[in-house]
């Protein structure tokens, strides 16, 4: 061995990455030129989503392998937002020869090892067989700054040929053994996952009988999304809610029962939509609930959204117009066509990674609920209470009349799982209360708070709900630590949900917060939905404009 590369050799790695950080980036870049950015050389694609690439690359895969003749069936996949395709061992060459076919021509191809033991070497690890291949073709938004790639690609996986058996690399959403002889079956997307569009798509992939059957976990009533939603800029808006209130003066005596962040317009339902198109494509139908508005940017007319009046629902019940959030809540399970699972979005509320049904229902359609580890203070509601406080006392001496039980916890700040029989089942119990709180037309301190708080009591109590978890995150906008958590997000997308709520901010303090939420939220959302008017020619999204009537 020369004297150099003994000395070289000899040296301890921490050192050489010293020595090679601690050069001229030119002369670093000359020993080991820097790999390429794949947001720069993925292909763009304005309105790509998991879904949507995931049934891209599953469907260029499955024809490169029946092109080759390759026999392959799909899999229930555990991942979410992938696809899972099976081959026997014995055609691993064969898959081999189409997969560096697919990367000559764009594709990436990842093989998959199971991980290093310590006395294997690294040399003696990369000659093990993969147990699987990914294969993906990304694609990134217009900014170049979120890539779709190995989350939405597809797995092949190669099963072990044993006694006319093919048994599994790993586990599956069904079986981990089948006959080798076992018939092939068609199936749609419904037999691989809930991580699909609620009306389908049409397409049918081969399988196996046993994958037919559904899992134990598996969700499969419609689902609905409800958003409250209102244009605070609106001028005739405005002048009914101005009116409203010299009718009822008795709002001064609470600063935030109608406070003006409530109706700041910042645009947050567009991108609110957007997690949701993103995230969870098995939403059957979304309606938006609003003082007959209409956001300027939505396709009102895709079949997919249902424009919703207060006074349809509202009927010969309460006072309209209405300003109050907590009135508006104990109609929305009379919307016309809403199915009986349905859950409620604030429009400062996004879901941030792809989520299942699961996620907010079980399998028998009970719903979940999210417990906060804030409290609710003790003793009765005051004047003086925040809303949201005085509320949560008003739902607390209703369940305690009710069940004897005592609540101490505040709801999350998330998407609320709810059932229109259980609300039915509510205002049949507790009529005046529902009645009273319908009728005031701001947020008063004798209100209760259905949707988000005292539905979810009542479901855990006569066992239509259980208590859960989700990965989340609550961010106030005026916290001087709002900026660098916004940044974690946005840098580890590991969030189930995540809430960004206002304060009654004014000036400076609001222009920042404005600023920071148009920076951040089209980065995090820049895939636009198909819910979305196009926009004019030259022109991008239109300033964040737009509020919910959250708590």
């Amino acid at each position: 061995m020369p004297p150099l590369r003994r000395i070289r050799k000899a040296v301890p790695k921490p050192v050489k990455r010293w020595v090679f950080k601690a050069l001229p980036r030119r002369v670093r870049d000359s020993i080991r030129p820097p790999k390429p950015n794949p947001k720069q050389l993925a292909p763009i694609d304005a309105a790509a989503s998991p879904l949507a690439v995931r049934t891209a690359n599953l469907d260029r895969v499955v024809a490169a392998l029946d092109a080759a003749g390759v026999a392959w069936f799909r899999l229930p996949t555990r991942q979410v937002s992938r696809s899972s395709l099976a081959v026997a061992e014995s055609a691993r060459a064969a898959v081999e020869r189409v997969t560096k076919a697919l990367a000559a021509e764009g594709a990436t191809v990842r093989p998959i090892r199971r991980r290093r033991p310590p006395e294997v070497t690294p040399e003696q690890h990369a000659a093990v067989p993969p147990y699987l291949v990914q294969v993906f073709w990304p694609v990134v938004d217009p900014q170049r700054g979120l890539l779709i790639a190995h989350d939405a690609g597809c797995e092949i996986e190669f099963w072990a040929e044993q006694d006319g058996r093919l048994v599994a690399p790993r586990q599956n959403r069904g079986t981990d053994v089948v006959l080798a002889s076992d018939a092939e079956v068609e199936a749609g997307e419904e037999a691989f996952g809930d991580f699909r569009a609620a009306a389908g798509d049409g397409r049918r992939y081969r399988t196996r009988a046993p994958f037919l059957v559904p899992p134990l976990d598996h969700v499969d009533f419609p689902i609905d999304v409800v958003y409250t939603w209102v244009d605070g800029a609106d001028p005739a808006w405005l002048a009914r809610k101005n009116a409203a209130l010299g009718e009822n003066d008795w709002v001064t005596a609470n600063e935030q029962a109608a406070n003006e962040s409530r109706y700041i317009s910042r645009n947050e339902l567009r991108y609110s939509l957007r997690s949701l198109h993103a995230h969870a494509p098995w939403v059957r139908r979304i309606f938006i609930v609003t003082d007959d508005q209409t956001p300027e940017w939505l396709d009102a007319a895709h079949p997919q959204i249902t424009m919703v009046s207060h006074k349809e629902i509202f009927g010969d019940t309460g006072v309209l117009p209405t300003f109050n959030s907590h009135a508006i809540e104990t109609r929305l399970h009379r919307i016309p066509g809403l199915a009986e699972h349905f859950v409620y979005f604030n429009d400062d509320v996004f879901l941030g990674r792809p989520v299942l049904p699961s996620t907010f229902f079980t399998p028998s359609g009970q719903t979940k609920v999210f417990l906060s580890v804030n409290r609710i203070d003790n003793g009765p509601a005051q004047p003086d209470d925040p809303p949201i406080m005085s509320a949560g006392k008003n739902n607390r001496a209703l369940i305690q009349r009710r069940f004897g039980r005592f609540l101490s916890h505040k709801m999350k700040h998330t998407p609320h799982p709810a059932r229109r029989s259980v609300i039915a089942e509510i205002e049949l119990a507790f009529p005046d209360e529902v009645a009273a709180t319908a009728a005031h037309q701001f947020r008063h301190h004798s209100n209760i708070s259905l949707m988000a708080s005292l539905q979810q009591h009542w479901s855990v109590l006569t066992g239509q709900g259980v208590l859960a978890d989700l990965s989340y995150m609550y961010k106030d906008m005026a916290d001087p630590t709002t900026p660098a958590r916004l940044a974690e997000a946005l840098a580890k997308r590991d969030l189930d949900v995540f809430c960004l709520n206002d304060t009654n901010a004014t000036g400076e303090a609001a222009a920042a917060q404005a600023a920071l939420l148009a920076s951040f939220l089209p980065a995090y959302f820049p895939f636009r939905a198909p819910y979305e008017l196009p926009d004019p020619p030259g022109a991008g999204p239109a300033p964040l404009r737009g509020t919910g009537l959250g708590a």
